[in-house]
């Protein structure tokens, strides 16, 4: 499977992970709670689904094991974005940011309050 083949929109679980990810290096643990973070407790994921999204990114070379997983002698992995990884959840950015004007123009959009 090539890194073409996954293209947006990205699933929850492959979105919140390379946004995990956007801000630095993590381990499994805590790209799930930085996920729940982000989310606002709304999305969750369990072990399962957050190690074969992993894999599945990393078979796909969106993202990759660190130096620093070495270091720990395998006790705990740490991932980071790679180039493609990046460039994939920019592009899903952009296609969040296109729906959300569209709904503006169309008044389609609830106001948010910051």
């Amino acid at each position: 499977m090539a890194a073409e083949e996954l293209q947006p929109p990205l699933t929850p679980a492959v979105f919140f992970i390379l946004f995990a990810l956007a801000d630095g290096e993590k381990h499994g643990y805590a790209i799930m709670q930085e996920v729940s973070k982000l989310s606002g407790s709304k999305f969750r994921m369990g072990p399962g689904t957050l190690y074969t999204t992993i894999q599945r990114l990393l078979d796909l070379k969106l993202i990759a094991e660190t130096k620093d997983s070495i270091a720990e002698e395998g006790r705990r992995r740490y991932y980071k974005l790679t180039r493609a990884g990046k460039s994939l959840f920019e592009a899903e950015l952009a296609r969040m940011d296109d729906v959300l004007r569209l709904a503006h123009r169309k008044n389609k959009c609830p106001r948010f309050s910051t």
